[in-house]
């Protein structure tokens, strides 16, 4: 047996392995890439002379590498393959894609995550990507730990993730992001942001928040935004953010002496059971449930002992503990 590993090559001049991307690309020129590349992204002065040239044609290439499934920068050659010239101008090799993209600092970051905030705000008005924004969107924002290999990468070190419903440590990247959904329209990223793998879930969320929902009206939200988050986002900053921006939120409180006094005071009768028509993954325990209980409490005061409290409804779920099915024990 040959122990080389054989690489597919596309590389016929009449035929073209990625038609998609012209419908694709069409669309984001009309929605402005490249004039809003061109006047938000300058890098100035670079190590490399030409790598900072022509920031639009070489953002646009990157963007239709990715649309073809391009997830490092010599997967970038899929765009000069075949016939693909025929098609696009301004095609650039991996390598000088490789020069452009060594050259960004954290500011020309924020650049182009500006780019792509008004251009997710232009294809909102040319097609139904957010069909029903007017009257209902949804904000969510979560974190994410991306395992990373070499010890040479930036930003890389260990952080807490679960795995088949364990927490471990892996080392890796920890990126913070946001999307906007409507009912009738499937979520897209509203923004994100890289960070180091041992960052807190909730570092930097209320800032992020913020520049969702400024988006979320900038695209045609006049009416409700709601705000989503688990846990790590339970925490007075966020929900300042949302009431300041006049958003509605729906955030998961730790439990702690305050939010305990206050599942005390609700009555017994006064939980409504919830049967799910099939059992469901526990997102905590990993362990399979298929029935809870669900209780209001109408009035309870957020952070107290902060200089942003917040009073509004607190709603309790509580599960059947699993180990004790034949006792009337609940875990909330």
């Amino acid at each position: 047996m040959c122990g080389r590993v054989a690489t597919p090559l596309f590389d016929d001049e009449h035929l073209v392995s990625c038609a998609g991307l012209v419908p694709v690309l069409a669309l984001a020129e009309q929605a402005g890439l490249s004039e809003l590349v061109a006047e938000g992204v300058g890098l100035g002065a670079t190590r490399v002379v030409s790598a900072g040239v022509n920031p639009a044609g070489k953002v646009t290439s990157i963007v239709a590498g990715m649309a073809a499934s391009a997830d490092c920068i010599d997967d970038l050659q899929v765009i000069r393959s075949g016939g693909m010239k025929h098609l696009f101008e301004q095609v650039y090799a991996p390598a000088t894609l490789g020069q452009f993209l060594r050259e960004f600092t954290h500011g020309h970051c924020l650049q182009l995550a500006s780019v792509a905030r008004a251009h997710l705000v232009n294809l909102a008005e040319r097609t139904e990507l957010l069909a029903g924004i007017e009257s209902q969107a949804y904000v969510d924002v979560d974190s994410l730990l991306r395992p990373v290999y070499g010890h040479a990468k930036q930003g890389a070190s260990f952080g807490h993730t679960k795995i088949s419903g364990k927490q471990v440590l892996r080392k890796g990247l920890s990126p913070l992001a946001t999307r906007i959904s409507t009912r009738q329209g499937a979520a897209v990223v509203a923004g994100i942001r890289l960070r180091a793998g041992k960052a807190g879930s909730g570092k930097g969320a209320a800032s992020m928040v913020r520049e969702a929902i400024t988006i979320a009206r900038a695209a045609g939200a006049t009416g409700q935004i709601l705000v989503r988050g688990d846990s790590a986002y339970g925490n007075s900053a966020v929900v300042a953010a949302c009431v300041k921006a006049k958003a509605r939120f729906s955030v998961v409180l730790t439990k702690n002496p305050a939010v305990t006094a206050a599942i005390g005071t609700i009555a017994h009768d006064a939980w409504t059971p919830v049967r799910y028509p099939g059992a469901v993954l526990d997102p905590d325990t990993g362990e399979l449930i298929s029935d809870a209980e669900v209780a209001e409490v109408a009035t309870f005061t957020a952070f107290a002992s902060t200089k942003h409290p917040v009073t509004a409804r607190l709603i309790v779920r509580r599960v059947r503990d699993q180990n004790k099915l034949d006792e009337l024990s609940w875990a909330l």
